[in-house]
This record gives structure tokens, sequence and C-alpha cells, in this order.
């Protein structure tokens, strides 16, 4: 399967229905990440932060790389799902060369585009206040493995060590 994802559809597609489908593993990457907000019960709209502590909390691992720190909106929800602080399962990297926009879940499927995780990106904002984006979600089992290898090397910080923004890096992996 491979699908285009165009404008407002990533919400729909990528965070309403292809994130809550994990069930052993979610990795992001992302260059900018904000307080996003998404539907939830009886329409009431609810951090997407919520929805990834509760993945973590129904044993799924999570795996966060962003670019810049988040904004004071971010980290106030942040702080409101301890498990995302105290849990094994959940893991954030900031890295500021990341400039992917990927999705993985479970190893099978995988969204590659241009929206970043905010609002204006992934569609939760009004129409006339979103970002024009573009995107494929896939199944090909090549290419999902391919970027869970890139994912992981950056991940383990094989580019750590020889980097030319390390001087820019708050946390370096190594």
């Amino acid at each position: 399967m491979h699908e285009l994802i165009l404008n407002e559809a990533h919400y729909a597609r990528v965070l309403d229905r292809v994130v809550p489908s994990a069930k052993r593993f979610l990795w992001i990457a992302t260059a900018d990440i904000k307080d996003v907000h998404v539907e939830g019960a009886r329409g009431k709209y609810i951090p997407f932060l919520s929805v990834l502590a509760d993945l973590v909390k129904d044993g799924v691992e999570v795996r966060l790389i962003h670019a810049k720190e988040p904004g004071p909106a971010f980290r106030e929800d942040f702080d409101r799902f301890p498990v995302l602080i105290e849990s094994d399962r959940f893991e954030r990297i900031l890295c500021p060369r990341m400039h992917m926009k990927v999705f993985i879940v479970d190893g099978k499927t995988a969204y590659i585009g241009s929206a970043n995780l905010t609002g204006a990106g992934i569609g939760a904002k009004s129409p006339r206040r979103r970002n024009f984006e573009a995107g494929i979600l896939t199944d090909d089992e090549g290419m999902v493995e391919e970027l869970m290898e890139e994912l992981d090397r950056l991940y383990l910080g094989e580019h750590c060590s020889d980097c030319g923004r390390r001087e820019h890096c708050p946390d370096p992996i190594v």
C-alpha cells in the first residue's frame, strides 16, 4: 500500500488512525514539535501527549526524535503525563540536525512526508491556518525497514561523534 496524504488528511490518517493502532512500538521523527491537540472521547480535544501516554501505559514503546526544544505549552502539557517521564517505554532525543518527518508503527507502516508534529503541519488547525503538506503512508517492507535502520542509527548516536553541529547539541548521545 502506498497512499498519498495531503494537507488536513494528515490528521485523519496519521494522528487519528495510524498512531493509535500501535501495539508494540511507535517511532516519531520531526524537526519541529508543538503542543498539538487531537479529538478525544465525546469530541473533547486532548493533548497529543495524552495519546502517547496512553500508548506507553498499554505497553507500547515510543521514541520521539526532534530538532529543537519545544515551547512552554508543550513542556507544561508534558509535565502533566508523568508516565512519559518515568517509563522506560518513552524515549525522547533532541538532535539539531533532525529534519525528517517520519512515523513508524510496529515496523509495518510508515508515514514519510513534510508535516512537522505541529497543529499547522499535521492539519489540526483551522483550514485557513494549516500548512500545505504532502506525504506518503506505506507498508512497503523494504522502505519501512530502511527508515527504521536510519532512525536507529540516529537514535544510537552513530552520527554524533562526527557531527558538524555538535556545539549546538544540548545533549549529545555519544
